[in-house]
């Protein structure tokens, strides 16, 4: 991405942001047969070396507790599965590689052990491949962990662990340019309204480019966007720490996403492990604050992870760093659709930690929504932006 001018002053979407979400729209759009328009991806930071995407752990996983969200991931995963196929079976576009050593759920309160029983009954309704586990089934299966006060764990190995994302978000972005996608490095700093609907931005550089419809994907910058046209949605940034470790003594086996019930999760990464958690007090950040908070990894996470599994009293952090998630406050789920007023403000905002995995449904139903106005694909309008002035929660507790 180059710092030049748009090459025209109109267009008909221009989309805020192009990291995974931004791009994930772009392509979705260029490649829908039915959509025949222009399109402009506005990225303040062609680098994206602090976007989101950039920190994330590009994890995919079917443990939700609404079938929304279940089923998004599952079209994600399919996605990720068959991205050759999708991206036309092109063969230059690479397989993604993929764990799936699985989500392992810990409860130690029967409360808690409620919610991942009812949870799982419905992951199987829609065809995932939970189950529950007894202590001594979770013992079987992975012997190295510490199980003393835990009631039962929620695994599934079907569709969840690791993937490639930064390969997908390359090909994204390089498919969608082939499509005639254009991408420009600036910001947009206004929208301009006529009645109920946008008409233009403006550009940092000065230009103001016309437009038939714009999307926010601007991540942990979206309310600032939004409001530009008198939009308030409930999103902010908030840290989140990850640290990688080599084990002195590493497992026979791969360790499953495994989400301790004091928050923290850890996981296999390569032949290394990754760790992390929010902090204990998890305010709303700078933009550009991304320093490391070490404390939280010698009160809190190191604690916990050499209690839940022993053999890793012995490690050495070899990297870490600190990103943003774009949380949501009101129900931590993604806004995602039209405005209820302007019809051509589109949101992908507030995905609170579940984006990279959500991103390919993402981009479905918004290519889809500006190309025929309605979802087709998967209904998303339980997710839409009408339930944020009408502080109605749609609320997903399986939340990380």
């Amino acid at each position: 991405m180059t710092p030049r001018p748009p090459a025209k002053s109109s267009y008909d979407v221009v989309i805020i942001g192009g990291a995974i979400m931004g791009s994930s729209a772009a392509w979705f759009l260029s490649a829908n047969p039915d959509f025949d328009g222009s399109i402009l991806v506005v990225e303040r930071d062609p680098s994206y070396e602090f976007a989101s995407t950039a920190h994330t752990n590009s994890c995919m996983r079917q443990q939700f507790a609404n079938e929304i969200n279940i089923r998004i991931s599952q079209f994600g995963a399919d996605f990720v599965r068959n991205f050759q196929r999708y991206l036309g079976d092109d063969p230059e576009v690479p397989e993604i590689q993929v764990d799936h050593y699985g989500y392992m759920y810990l409860a130690d309160t029967e409360e808690f052990a409620a919610t991942l029983r009812r949870n799982q009954e419905l992951q199987a309704s829609c065809g995932a491949g939970t189950r529950i586990m007894t202590p001594d089934e979770i013992a079987a299966d992975y012997p190295f962990y510490n199980l003393d006060g835990i009631i039962c764990g929620s695994h599934n190995l079907v569709d969840e662990g690791y993937f490639d994302s930064g390969t997908m978000f390359e090909w994204w972005r390089r498919k969608a340019r082939e499509n005639g996608v254009e991408y420009v490095a600036d910001e947009v700093v206004d929208i301009t309204l006529a009645g109920t609907r946008v008409t233009s931005v403006q550009l940092a550089s000065g230009d103001a480019i016309s437009c038939g419809a714009v999307v926010n994907a601007a991540g942990p910058r979206a309310a600032g966007v939004a409001a530009m046209v008198g939009a308030e949605i409930p999103v902010e940034p908030r840290k989140r720490f990850t640290f990688i470790f080599d084990a002195a003594e590493p497992l026979d086996r791969r360790l499953p996403l495994t989400i301790d019930p004091s928050g923290v999760h850890m996981r296999s990464d390569g032949d290394a492990y990754m760790t992390g958690c929010a902090p204990v007090v998890d305010p709303a950040v700078a933009h550009d604050d991304f320093a490391m908070n070490h404390d939280v990894w010698e009160d809190k996470i190191w604690p916990t992870i050499a209690t839940r599994v022993p053999t890793f009293e012995r490690i050495k952090v070899t990297s870490r760093w600190a990103g943003h998630y774009a949380h949501n406050r009101l129900d931590q789920n993604v806004i995602v659709g039209p405005h209820d007023e302007i019809e051509n403000f589109v949101f992908m905002n507030g995905f609170s930690g579940h984006g990279i995995q959500q991103s390919p449904a993402m981009g479905r139903g918004v290519s889809e929504w500006i190309t025929y106005g309605e979802f087709r694909s998967l209904d998303l309008a339980p997710l839409g932006y009408s339930r944020v002035p009408a502080n109605e929660p749609f609320v997903e507790t399986a939340v990380i």
